[in-house]
């Protein structure tokens, strides 16, 4: 079982280092260890966070208590991209999200902001 998150945690990384200077690696890699400290870094100043049926735009600070108790509530298990691609002027991506309180499909949102790659939403769907 823990060869398996390393091998998964290893191909992620490998896979996805080369896409946006490597932040939706590491996007990646926090949301598969149900970091929301280390997620919030790749955070704008708000960001829209969708959670199954409730959508809300958060600062930076106030998100961080959000992801932090759905990471809480739904240890996750793996993460996966299974999509990505531009959109206007952003960047985004669709992976599934395997935790303990079941299946999301997560979606992710990016825009170039004073030369880096901030998320502008975050959307987790229990499938």
């Amino acid at each position: 079982m823990v060869q398996k998150f390393i091998l998964g945690v290893l191909f992620t990384a490998i896979s996805l280092s080369a896409y946006a200077g490597g932040t939706l690696a590491d996007i990646s890699l926090a949301i598969q260890a149900g970091n929301a400290k280390e997620l919030v870094k790749y955070f704008d100043a708000s960001v829209g966070i969708t959670i199954n049926e409730s959508e809300k735009v958060y600062s930076k600070n106030q998100s961080l208590q959000v992801i932090n108790n759905f990471f809480t509530k739904n240890q996750p298990n793996s993460f996966s991209i299974i999509h990505q691609g531009s959109s206007g002027q952003g960047e985004y991506a669709i992976g599934t999200l395997v935790t303990s309180g079941g299946t999301y499909r997560t979606y992710l949102y990016m825009k170039d902001k004073g030369g880096s790659t901030l998320l502008q939403e975050i959307r987790f769907e229990l499938d």
